[in-house]
Formats: structure tokens, sequence, C-alpha cells
């Protein structure tokens, strides 16, 4: 079984090392334990967290995996859980039990988007009134 960093072209009918692979990286794991984390969740590591609780800049936690590592440094700026996912290549599902993971352990921080919290649980009366309108003149 070749490493999934491997650079040479697969067989189609190669397909062991796929098959196992999320299985692996998530310890057995099927499901996030954290249901708030959406495609659109916002992820930026902890400023100061390795730092202060190591006494060393730029140390992380030990047991760390690859992939754990990669999602840090991707986050040094905001990043979406979908992008994030995207630049790992593998399924939402197994990248957000990887988040998880790290937020878990004070590492990383999730937030709602800018747009969704700003407009969090204020309701523009005065559109969807225009808006209702509009439906009943239709």
């Amino acid at each position: 079984m070749r490493p999934h960093w491997s650079d040479e072209e697969e067989d189609d009918d190669d397909l062991t090392g796929t098959m196992v692979r999320p299985y692996t990286i998530t310890r057995g794991r099927t499901a996030p334990e954290r249901d708030d984390l959406t495609l659109i969740t916002v992820l930026t590591t902890v400023q100061d967290g390795p730092r202060a609780e190591f006494g060393r800049p730029g140390r992380t936690p030990r047991g760390l995996q690859p992939e754990h590592r990669l999602i840090l440094d991707r986050c040094r700026r905001p990043a979406a859980v979908a992008e994030v996912a995207a630049g790992l290549n593998l399924p939402i599902s197994v990248t957000k039990i990887l988040l998880g993971d790290l937020i878990a352990q004070g590492l990383l921080l999730a937030r709602a988007p800018l747009s969704v919290a700003a407009g969090g649980g204020g309701v523009n009366l005065g559109l969807l009134t225009a808006v209702r309108e509009g439906l009943r003149r239709l």
C-alpha cells in the first residue's frame, strides 16, 4: 500500500489505501462530536495557545497527526470548514472530526461567519413585509 502523499498514479483496481485511510485518520470515529460545525464555519488558530502552554513559540502538542498539523498551518488565517476539507482532500465528515479534536485541545477557534453572526437574532420586519406584499401581488 502506497502512502497517501505519493505522487505516483494509482491503478483503478488499487483502492485499498483510499478505502481505509479516513477510518485510520479518525481512529475509527465516524461522526464528529460537535454538531455546530457547518461548511461556512470560520476557523482560526489560537494565537498564543501552544506558546503559552508549552513555553516555546511555535511548539504544538505531541501526538498530533500530520492532518492536524496541516489544519493548524492552514488556519493561521481564517478559513471555512469547506476550504480546510478541500485543502486536505478529505471528506467533510472526516475533516469535522479532526477539527473537533483541535477545538477540544484549545488550539483552534470556530465561529459563525460574520454575515451570519451580524444578522443573527435581528429580524428586518420591513423587508419581510415587502416580500409578503410582493408575493400577494403575484
